[in-house]
């Protein structure tokens, strides 16, 4: 299993984090506030389970290799290890949490490469906390959410000599920037998304400080003020910080470049008149200043402050543009030869294609299912026009904000769908039609050129039918429907809808979920997991696949809701794309279930390395796979 964990930046709010947790005695400070992002850089590996030992080889910056070190998964061992400090005590700090809370056994971490740099202000020591505490996760699936890998980690860090912040640890996220927000011991955290890319550069100034003597005199600020200078720093990383995080986070959303670079030359100056003089040995900076106020770099810019605990550590810009980026880069390398980082902020992936299997046999609603298709069967929508199901999921899918449409069919019945969606009605026909469906006839054919066909070639189970669109749907995420299910919103935001914003806010795989009596469990697959700080967000921790009532009893049961009371899969899904190497494993590998390649053990995997995400849909979902749910259907859906 491999492994990134980048650095972690502070874009605004440095100091805030340490603080805001003086509240624990002085309720009047105000929150601490900042807003960090991941770095384009961090800490790779590779991991597996090991029967006895922590085994430890890493690789520096500068490229040399370290180690093999093997230490005993002993508390003892590890703790000793730990505060002996130095290369490999974080990773023994964090395997003594794991191994203190958990039952686990050992883990070989190979940090194959390292394009961090160490010791500038971006967490680097943080970053082999937060990889070490998800390898276990993931090897040993703890069911860890992000915030709870952090936390490993941080109990981790400060086992070490190391004295780290919890905002450190916020390189959990990944590349997404989040608002971290800091009330004596409590921490809370919301994930942000930016529109589009945003361009920084991140600059090793070359120089020095002490960064235990900028916090030893900022901290004599706290947790009560005696003098003017007090008083300033307290006012600084108080309602001033909170002022421009807040601020800099609607632009950080809007991606507007400008004012985030306005915010940066403003927090800069507020923290030199604020904070210098509680420290004027270290935070004065000239290096700092001097390249902040370089003028061959102004043209590129939008404005720069510095980073992590200030002084002549590391600086950062925002750039122009991609192109003022890397003349950024090229100017300071060569006037100042200072190296440089870019930090390039992105929307993430976007969900564009949806994927609708379509290929069974439809047994259960034989013999009609010989006739037609079940997802060509005739459903009545609300406005009066019978539909056959597969249109219904279609526009649900289009009416969503997605480009395109692949639905998995058989060969033997292409024809079949591609006539629907592609041919027009005859003319004598179309001229028979009331002006509102020959209206719809041509809407038909518009739909029809965003509608395409995979060819599942043998019917091998729905885990088999997804993977036969993997070359059509590309390196990209995918809004996965079933065929023979049709949704109904009961808001504003269709079922779809509310799916992809989810995905949008976290960049996390994402599940439709509905509460589900438990006598209809042996027809759905189920989900548990815990509510992440977002009620209806659930942080998923197991998939099972039609489970039996006893074993939903002992391990699907899901805080909150009543005892027999379960969620259920909804029958949308919006996937990453590494699930159809998980697919081309099991298919190479003849890895079957009942017989056949099913989705829910590739789901359940990609849960364990990538995290997994349920939405309770605020609506309704039809199934048309039974005869007594089609009837109902016809019933119903018409009203919904």
């Amino acid at each position: 299993m491999k492994i990134f964990v980048p650095g972690r930046i502070c874009l605004f709010g440095e100091h805030s984090d340490w603080a805001g947790g003086y509240r624990r005695i002085n309720a009047d400070i105000e929150r601490g506030h900042a807003l960090i992002t991941g770095t384009n850089q961090g800490i790779h590996a590779e991991v597996e389970p090991h029967p006895t030992s922590l085994v430890l080889t890493s690789t520096t910056y500068d490229g040399t290799r370290h180690g093999p070190v093997e230490i005993p998964m002993e508390p003892q061992a590890l703790l000793a290890e730990a505060e002996r400090g130095g290369f490999w005590s974080y990773m023994a700090g964090v395997a003594y949490q794991v191994l203190t809370h958990y039952h686990v056994r050992g883990l070989v971490i190979d940090n194959y490469q390292t394009d961090l740099p160490t010791k500038k202000g971006l967490s680097s020591s943080a970053a082999i906390s937060v990889l070490t505490a998800r390898a276990f996760n993931r090897v040993y699936d703890l069911k860890l959410t992000t915030r709870g890998e952090m936390e490993i980690a941080y109990q981790g860090e400060i086992t070490t000599p190391s004295r780290c912040g919890r905002m450190d640890q916020g390189c959990a996220f990944g590349s997404r920037p989040v608002l971290m927000t800091f009330d004596g011991e409590r921490l809370d955290t919301t994930e942000l998304r930016v529109d589009s890319s945003l361009y920084f550069v991140i600059v090793d100034l070359q120089a020095h400080k002490d960064t235990m003597e900028i916090l030893a005199r900022l901290n004599r600020s706290f947790p009560f003020a005696d003098n003017d200078t007090e008083r300033g720093v307290q006012e600084l990383l108080g309602p001033i910080n909170k002022r421009i995080v807040h601020q800099a986070m609607e632009a950080l959303r809007a991606s507007d470049a400008e004012r985030i670079g306005a915010l940066m030359v403003e927090a800069q100056e507020f923290f030199d008149r604020y904070a210098i003089p509680a420290c004027p040995e270290e935070l004065t900076a000239p290096v700092l200043h001097r390249v902040l106020s370089y003028e061959p770099l102004k043209p590129h810019i939008w404005g720069g402050k510095g980073v992590g605990s200030q002084g002549d550590g590391t600086a950062q810009f925002i750039a122009r543009s991609e192109a003022d980026q890397q003349a950024v880069i090229e100017i300071i390398e060569r006037d100042l030869q200072m190296p440089c980082l870019k930090l390039t902020l992105t929307s993430g992936p976007k969900v564009r294609k949806a994927l609708i299997p379509a290929a069974g046999f439809g047994t259960r609603l034989f013999p009609a299912s010989k006739a037609t298709k079940k997802e060509l069967f005739p459903i009545v929508d609300r406005d009066g026009i019978a539909k056959p199901a597969i249109l219904l999921i279609v526009e649900e899918a289009l009416n969503a904000g997605l480009d395109e449409v692949i639905i998995i069919v058989q060969e033997d019945d292409l024809p079949d769908f591609e006539a629907f969606f592609n041919v027009q009605v005859s003319i004598e026909n179309y001229n028979k039609l009331p002006r509102h469906f020959q209206d719809y006839a041509r809407r038909l054919l518009d739909i029809g050129q965003r509608v395409k066909f995979s060819i599942q070639r043998t019917q091998e189970g729905l885990g088999h039918a997804v993977f036969a669109a993997h070359e059509m749907i590309g390196d990209e995420p995918f809004l996965l429907m079933l065929g023979d299910h049709l949704y109904r919103s009961d808001g504003e935001r269709s079922c779809a809808q509310q799916l992809l914003d989810a995905f949008n806010q976290h960049s996390v795989s994402v599940l439709g979920l509905r509460r589900t009596p438990e006598d209809q469990l042996a027809n759905f697959g189920t989900a548990t997991g815990f509510w992440s700080e977002r009620s209806d967000l659930l942080n998923i921790t197991e998939f099972a696949e039609k489970p039996t009532v006893d074993y939903a009893r002992e391990h699907l049961r899901v805080p909150g809701l009543p005892d027999d009371e379960y969620l259920t899969v909804f029958g949308q899904y919006i996937i990453k794309p590494q699930l159809f190497a998980y697919l081309d494993e099991h298919i190479r590998n003849n890895v079957r279930e009942r017989g056949e390649f099913q989705l829910t053990s590739a789901l359940d995997r990609q849960r364990k390395e990538d995290g997994f995400l349920g939405v309770i849909v605020d609506g309704r979902r039809y199934d048309i796979g039974l005869p007594e749910y089609y009837l109902e259907t016809l019933r119903t859906f018409h009203e919904a």
